[in-house]
């Protein structure tokens, strides 16, 4: 089996203010179905009020992330799945219950970790 990373940039959920409480209730309803069917790994969100650090080899740090690269934030699912046709499944019931599209990316394991 394979870890999933669904995922969407906090830019993607551009929701009427009246949806807000629904999509958080289905959200969180298809994360206990995720927990009951024995697939969740965790779930969460980037915390956007805290800036992230750019630590260097020697321990040296910097507020702000790399300043090439777009801000990673939103939401994130990880999901451990017996194949890519569950995870697209999976991310398709996590989309419509966040009310926004949802990207897909396969963990690639290193045998060593």
């Amino acid at each position: 089996m394979a870890k999933y990373l669904i995922s969407f940039p906090s830019a993607a959920m551009v929701l009427p203010d009246d949806e807000w409480k629904a999509a958080g209730r289905d959200a969180h309803a298809v994360i206990e179905e995720a927990k009951a069917a024995g697939v969740y790994v965790f779930a969460g969100g980037i915390a956007e009020d805290v800036p992230p650090l750019l630590v260097t080899a020697d321990g040296a740090f910097t507020e702000g992330g790399y300043p090439w690269a777009p801000p990673l934030n939103g939401g994130f699912t990880v999901l451990e799945l017996p194949s890519r046709d569950d995870a697209i499944a999976w991310a398709a019931r996590i989309a419509k219950a966040c009310r926004c599209d949802q990207e897909l990316r396969v963990f690639q394991i290193d045998p060593q970790s």
